[in-house]
């Protein structure tokens, strides 16, 4: 799978410009989805050098990124005002998600098994949801 993973307030805590620090088990989560041959693009709002300062985080903790704001290594940032900042991924993990940013262990859980967070409930904490309308769920 490509996972596009946004940084502040994903892998750190939010303090831009600044670098945060680390989420708990972010970077070591993000590891071990990549040793299970995941490609992960750092997704980041950050440029120039602001966003080496992340990717240097990052590498110093272990962690190489697959490509950065872009969808293949090899693309060019001095062209980047020519392509979109969004990238092409199967995944996104952002803490600006719906919801917000799941616990790093669940973020896991859901990829590895390729769950949605419905399945995710019922699998791990054996919920019972229940069989509503969506109408009657929003506005009942």
């Amino acid at each position: 799978m490509i996972i596009a993973v946004d940084f502040d307030g994903t892998i750190v805590e939010h303090r831009y410009p600044q670098i945060g620090k680390e989420i708990p088990f972010s970077i070591a989560t993000l590891k071990k989805l990549q040793k299970e041959h995941h490609l992960l693009i750092l997704w980041s709002v950050r440029e120039g050098k602001l966003l080496k300062e992340a990717v240097e985080y990052c590498r110093n903790r272990g962690l190489e990124f697959y490509a950065v704001n872009s969808n293949l290594p090899e693309e060019e940032q001095d062209s980047a005002f020519m392509r979109s900042r969004k990238v092409n991924a199967d995944l996104y993990i952002d803490d600006r998600n719906v919801g917000g940013l799941p616990d790093w262990g669940v973020i896991y859980e859901l990829v590895h098994h390729k769950w949605s967070y419905e399945r995710y409930l019922q699998e791990v904490h054996d919920a019972k949801r229940e069989k509503t309308s969506f109408w009657k769920r929003i506005f009942g």
